[in-house]
């Protein structure tokens, strides 16, 4: 099967849908599928090769975070030209409804094109500028995917139609042998973050306070941080014996983020909210580390309700503590998470997950009986004039 995948974000920065699309499409070429990617990334970033640069992104602020999106005549035109070439079996587009190529590709497009939600956000700002121009774009969307039951309750309760729900897959393999940094967690252990740890809704404040609260009780408790942000400005208001027990790793590849993972006694998620599934839970949850995790809707599906991870009330830094405390002085109780953990996390598998989204791509040619098709339609026109 030829099958194109569209992706609103850029391929420059990680992020969880990206990561999400290069998954899917390795999993599906491993599969014997052709499978190319569309994406916002300059033509010398580094990137996968079946990824294909669409331009250079401009951030924006989206859905509570910073998304860098490509939209506009020029982006219009590189989706049309792509769509063609590609000769594809099936389209699949992620997040139809963002101001980028996801959302060019449906306008641009016909025949078996399938969606994928990823977000519980229930309009796009850029799309309020036209009357039912979503409407429109939905029409043209032969089958949709929620990665999560919130993203897919959207779909039910605001946009008018249902979605096969199907998760965000892991490759398991990758984390569960994965080698620890050297010298980690070390003999007093340590706790781990994922994220932009400047972004408000990662939720690292929260956590800097907790760890601070801990830092006399365990003298020798050190936090591992991965991922992008300014230091100075995360360490504000730190005290700065216990600033030199917090390592940044700062931004790094999926073997790097493995091996921390294994590398740390618990893993943290004081997330405050916009989540709809947790991709990180799984994560840490197939490296075989406990998981401490806000007690959010997405998170506690995840977790099944808080048998395969601990959960914490949301934002409340002196909960988090006692939990963390509570957790690293219960080595049975870790082990009994873990262990539940293994059992859930193989459903989240990609070699398992890749064939439910192969019934949909399947389901959607069937309903269509034709290939993709591109041409400049009325509404393309229409949405590069937004």
């Amino acid at each position: 099967m030829r099958i194109g995948i569209v992706s609103p974000y850029s391929f420059s920065v990680p992020g969880g849908v990206q990561g999400h699309i290069r998954d899917l499409a390795q999993t599906l070429i491993g599969l014997g599928h052709h499978v190319s990617v569309l994406a916002p990334a300059e033509h010398d970033d580094e990137l996968p090769p079946f990824v294909v640069p669409a331009g250079r992104a401009i951030p924006v602020p989206y859905n509570g975070s910073v998304a860098r999106l490509s939209f506009g005549p020029i982006s219009a035109s590189r989706v049309r030209r792509w769509i063609k070439h590609g000769a594809f079996d099936v389209l699949h587009v992620h997040e139809p409804l963002s101001p980028s190529l996801s959302l060019l590709a449906c306008a641009a497009s016909s025949g078996p094109v399938v969606a994928t939600f990823h977000t519980a956000i229930t309009r796009s700002r850029t799309l309020l500028a036209g009357k039912g121009v979503a409407q429109l774009v939905l029409e043209r969307i032969a089958a949709r995917i929620a990665v999560s039951a919130s993203a897919r309750r959207v779909q039910v309760e605001h946009l008018g139609g249902g979605a096969v729900e199907i998760p965000n897959g892991v490759i398991v393999d990758q984390f569960a042998a994965a080698e620890p940094l050297d010298g980690w967690p070390g003999p007093d252990g340590a706790i781990g973050f994922v994220g932009r740890f400047t972004e408000p809704r990662k939720g690292f404040p929260i956590l800097c306070d907790a760890f601070v609260a801990l830092a006399r009780s365990r003298p020798g408790l050190r936090l591992l941080v991965l991922g992008p942000g300014e230091q100075a400005e995360a360490l504000r208001g730190v005290p700065p014996d216990v600033a030199q027990r917090i390592v940044f790793l700062g931004m790094a590849d999926d073997v790097t983020k493995a091996r921390m993972l294994r590398s740390v006694t618990a893993y943290i998620a004081p997330n405050t909210g916009g989540e709809s599934f947790g991709m990180i839970l799984t994560e840490a949850m197939s490296a075989g580390t406990p998981v401490i995790a806000s007690d959010i809707d997405a998170f506690r599906r995840v977790l099944a309700d808080g048998t395969a991870g601990a959960l914490f009330p949301v934002g409340d830094a002196t909960a988090l503590a006692d939990t963390i405390d509570a957790l690293l002085s219960d080595p049975q109780r870790m082990a009994g998470l873990v262990a539940r953990a293994d059992e859930i996390v193989t459903d989240y598998d990609w070699r398992f997950v890749a064939e439910w989204v192969l019934d949909v791509y399947h389901a959607a040619i069937e309903a269509t009986g034709s290939a993709v098709t591109a041409g400049d339609t009325e509404l393309s026109r229409q949405l590069e004039t937004t």
